[in-house]
């Protein structure tokens, strides 16, 4: 994240926010290097694939969420971690799986060779697999959370927030829109599904281990409602105009495969307009808190400003 010195939001600069979302990601990838220790047999090959993918890289923005909602309801920041890390363990499956050649055919992620390229398309399939397993072992066991009520309601809320009802569904919507012309209510549900669904539970997940009835819940959800699309169109800008060495990805690849974005319907002036207006919108959903919520506010205004 940038290290400016400037105020993101009141009482948090870009370069607080950097420490503090470095030390969270520290946390996750500790919880990650746990689970994945070598085996001294075959599959040993697995467990270095699944590091290659899930250690040393990402902005976390998921797991930071998780943390800063939950310090607004004084969650142990233990289980606000773990419960970051499943979701961010769903978040690895998924782009293993989404770079792999019957999908987006990516040779670059983070910085690093995609899975199927360090390794081969078997190891990356059985990698994105075991992730995706790894989210749940960790979210349901007692060391998330004391609650097996809370643990549960947990479980299948990731479990819609990742499968045809959020994640996977918005993802099979991405595919079959290659080549047609969607407009921008069709291009905004596809990305609430294929990138918010597990933002908009990265905030979520905090409400359930607080214990806040769903009634309650209301600007919290719209405050991740607002940033994950604004995260989807500032990603769409970074693919149009950003700088691939920044972004450790391959870049203009949606206007090469022909797909509608925020960018190509809006125009880059109104599409940064709209993640701007987003982002405002966001914050306000926090009106009625002081102080503790302006980590939550920074990362916000992140969202708007990222290069990567």
């Amino acid at each position: 994240m940038p290290g400016r010195p400037v105020l993101l939001e009141a009482g948090v600069s870009a370069a607080e926010l950097g420490l503090e979302a470095n030390r969270i990601a520290s946390r996750v990838e500790a919880v990650f290097s746990h689970y994945l220790q070598s085996s001294g047999d075959g599959r040993d090959r697995l467990f270095e694939a699944m590091r290659h993918a899930g250690l040393g890289g990402g902005k976390r923005i998921r797991p930071l969420l998780t943390y800063a909602t939950g310090r607004l309801f004084g969650i142990d920041e233990d289980c606000s971690v773990r419960a970051g890390a499943a979701i961010e363990a769903i978040h690895v499956y998924s782009l293993i799986h989404d770079d792999l050649p019957c999908m987006d055919d990516d040779d670059l992620r983070r910085g690093k060779p995609t899975i199927h390229r360090a390794y081969d398309e078997s190891t990356a399939v059985l990698a994105g697999d075991c992730f995706h397993d790894l989210a749940f072992e960790i979210i349901a066991d007692p060391a998330t959370h004391e609650d097996p009520f809370v643990r549960s309601e947990l479980v299948i809320e990731l479990a819609r927030a990742s499968g045809p009802q959020g994640m996977a569904g918005g993802q099979m919507l991405d595919l079959v829109a290659e080549g047609q012309e969607l407009d921008i209510g069709a291009i905004t549900r596809l990305q609430q599904l294929k990138t918010g669904a597990l933002i908009e539970f990265a905030v979520e997940a905090a409400c359930i281990m607080g214990r806040m009835p769903p009634e309650a819940r209301t600007p919290y959800r719209g405050y991740a409602r607002d940033i994950g699309l604004a995260f989807q169109i500032a990603d769409d800008l970074l693919d149009h105009a950003g700088d691939e060495v920044a972004a450790g990805k391959r870049l203009r690849k949606d206007e090469r495969a022909g797909k509608a974005t925020f960018v190509s319907l809006l125009g880059e002036e109104r599409a940064r307009a709209q993640c701007a207006m987003l982002v405002n919108q966001a914050i306000e959903h926090l009106q009625h808190h002081g102080a503790e919520a302006d980590l939550l506010r920074a990362v916000a205004r992140y969202v708007e400003e990222r290069d990567r």
